[in-house]
């Protein structure tokens, strides 16, 4: 959560300092540099500048948001695979009780871990998660899973109802394996080339220093400059936050872990 009003307040601070330093030299310059062929042709190599930049910043803007929803249609799949998984072991009878204990535990060790500011899950035993990172594979959270896959191959139908039963369990905790190392990857985000961000931040500053160079020293231009400034540190501000689907303000909500597991529970 730092990480996000951090950057947006150097861009804050480095686009404001830029615009002051264009105010600075349009007072500093001798007259006939700011003539009107000259504002002319600040004003062209402006408008190429923030071409440029609002196509970089909706691009890096589309890109996060649909790495984001991509991340939170996922987790919602992985919930409703667990939930299908214990349903499969439920139908089967007593003998998926074990696995379906070790499912509930899984489905709150990943809650407490991946949401730790919030309220902790009750009625169920899980592995302590203090230690756990809230991104990634862990290794307790893969053991859990790969216990109940190891008792899932063990069931022993007796007839051909369990059978196809017991079939169906493998089936979908093959399908919730692959859904839960596809949620780890979108843990990451879509990631951001610093690079580009700090050419993209260059740009910026070229561009509110030519603004600050053609605007007049009113209270007016002032108050729309930083209105600007606010406006472009609030895309960025966006950008680096949706790039933390789980650690963000736009956070994807447990509310579909939770979902599942009091589905587990009933």
């Amino acid at each position: 959560m730092i990480a996000e009003p951090f950057s947006s307040l150097i861009v804050i601070i480095l686009l404001t300092a830029s615009t002051a330093l264009g105010f600075m030299l349009r007072k500093w310059l001798p007259e006939e540099h700011l003539s009107e062929q000259s504002m002319h042709a600040i004003r062209l190599v402006t408008g190429l500048l923030v071409t440029f930049v609002a196509l970089v910043l909706s691009f890096e803007l589309s890109t996060v948001k649909g790495t984001f929803d991509t991340a939170y249609r996922d987790r919602a799949q992985d919930a409703a695979q667990l939930a299908r998984v214990d349903q499969c072991l439920r139908n089967f009878g007593s003998e998926g009780d074990e696995a379906r204990k070790n499912i509930r535990a899984y489905t709150a060790a990943v809650i407490a871990s991946t949401w730790p500011n919030e309220e902790k899950p009750e009625g169920v035993e899980y592995p302590d998660t203090s230690t756990m990172a809230q991104r990634g594979e862990n290794p307790t959270l893969g053991g859990l899973l790969n216990q109940v896959g190891l008792k899932i191959k063990a069931l022993s139908p007796s007839d051909k109802f369990h059978e196809n039963i017991a079939a169906e369990c493998r089936s979908d905790f093959a399908e919730l394996l692959t859904m839960r190392w596809t949620v780890i990857e979108d843990a990451q985000g879509a990631g951001s080339s610093p690079p580009l961000s700090n050419i993209v931040k260059l740009w910026l500053m070229l561009v509110f220093l030519s603004f600050g160079l053609q605007a007049p020293r009113k209270l007016l231009a002032v108050i729309v400059l930083a209105i600007g400034v606010l406006s472009i540190s609030s895309v960025m501000f966006v950008i680096v936050d949706l790039n933390l689907p789980y650690g963000g303000l736009f956070s994807i909500s447990s509310s579909s872990m939770r979902d599942a597991l009091a589905d587990m529970k009933r």
